[in-house]
């Protein structure tokens, strides 16, 4: 998601640090280095939404614990590196919605920002989704023909989340590109 930042959606973390310039190499101290920065950048995003109290819903791109599948030591250091507990994060997010890594021939290679490859990208999409084992209210939405049908079977997830006061919210498109699903 580049350029303009929607109300109520923030951008993905990961992209604003290495669109930066932030160091990507493999090394583990990079690794941890640039984990540590990405979650701190998106606790800093959820926390300036939460002190402007204007937004009752906000979407977010990626959420801290994704950062577990890009960490080289382990679970129990990331969480003594981060200060955080599984708990404490988890409880961060009303739902959670994983939308799962395209088959290989359908995986996206445009964007300068992802490096890994299709079978990378899908090893480490598996091991997000067990990041985020334990939520209480996590949505898997399966690699679809089209991302037009994951967009779809997305929105409908969030649509099933939202209360009845804000569903009038988006009853319109965000822009005049999108049409209302």
């Amino acid at each position: 998601m580049g350029g303009a930042v929607l109300p109520g959606l923030l951008p993905e973390s990961a992209s604003i640090v290495f669109g930066g310039g932030f160091p990507r190499q493999t090394t583990p101290a990079t690794r941890r280095a640039a984990q540590r920065t990405i979650y701190h950048v998106q606790d800093e995003l959820e926390r300036m939404v939460r002190e402007e109290g204007t937004l009752g819903i906000v979407l977010c791109d990626r959420g801290t614990l994704d950062g577990l599948a890009y960490w080289p030591d382990g679970e129990d250091a990331f969480f003594e590196q981060l200060e955080t507990t599984r708990d404490r994060e988890l409880n961060r997010y009303a739902a959670v919605l994983h939308l799962r890594t395209p088959a290989a021939d359908a995986y996206d290679t445009t964007n300068p920002l992802r490096i890994e490859s299709a079978r990378e990208a899908g090893l480490l999409d598996a091991t997000v989704a067990g990041a985020w084992r334990g939520h209480p209210d996590r949505h898997v939405i399966d690699a679809s023909a089209t991302f037009d049908e994951k967009v779809a079977a997305a929105v409908a997830v969030v649509r099933s989340e939202l209360p009845s006061c804000c569903l009038g919210e988006i009853a319109r498109p965000l822009c005049e590109h999108c049409e209302v699903v």
